[in-house]
């Protein structure tokens, strides 16, 4: 292969690349239970976090609902990862690239 030809499918590659974070980082990703809800952005900014308020909230459960965004959240970034592995990691056996 020539070194025109290589440089074209480089310049191809990273095209496709930069083609698929940008779909990544514009993709909300939501996480929920049953109290919470959270959707964030590919790119890890949050986006809104929201409480089921037809579950009666005591005091005392606070704790409980402090665990339960932490469980959405940590789904939504799982899924944040599992998606950017899926369009991504076709490239990262590519040396130089990451």
């Amino acid at each position: 292969m020539n070194m025109q030809a290589l440089l074209k499918q480089a310049q191809s590659m990273q095209k496709d690349m930069l083609k698929a974070k940008e779909e990544i980082d514009n993709t909300i990703f939501t996480g929920e239970n049953a109290l919470v809800q959270v959707e964030i952005k590919g790119n890890k900014e949050i986006k809104s976090i929201k409480i089921n308020t037809k579950e009666a909230i005591q005091e005392d459960e606070i704790e409980m609902l402090e665990d339960m965004i932490v469980v959405a959240v940590n789904s939504a970034l799982k899924k944040i990862d599992d998606m950017t592995e899926e369009k991504m990691g076709k490239f990262s056996n590519i040396p130089g690239l990451f």
